[in-house]
């Protein structure tokens, strides 16, 4: 018997990473990345860097400090 490898086809999902502060009460901080990789914490998705995939958002998320509890969430339009 021999194995069968099946690809299967990821969605792509345009996401953010994102985080909840301690201090907002109003909801998530996601990141915007300046061109020189200094990072900022934003109110706004629109002010957010985009990120192509949840697995790229994510992947950006758990290489940051763990203090700070980033996530991947997708992109709402």
């Amino acid at each position: 018997m021999t194995a069968t490898t099946v690809q299967q086809e990821i969605p792509m999902i345009p996401a953010f990473v994102a985080r909840i502060a301690d201090y907002a009460a109003d909801g998530p901080a996601y990141l915007r990345l300046a061109a020189d990789g200094a990072m900022e914490w934003v109110a706004a998705q629109r002010d957010a860097t985009p990120f192509s995939s949840m697995r790229e958002a994510t992947r950006h998320a758990t290489r940051l400090p763990a203090k700070l509890r980033a996530f991947g969430v997708p992109r709402r339009d």
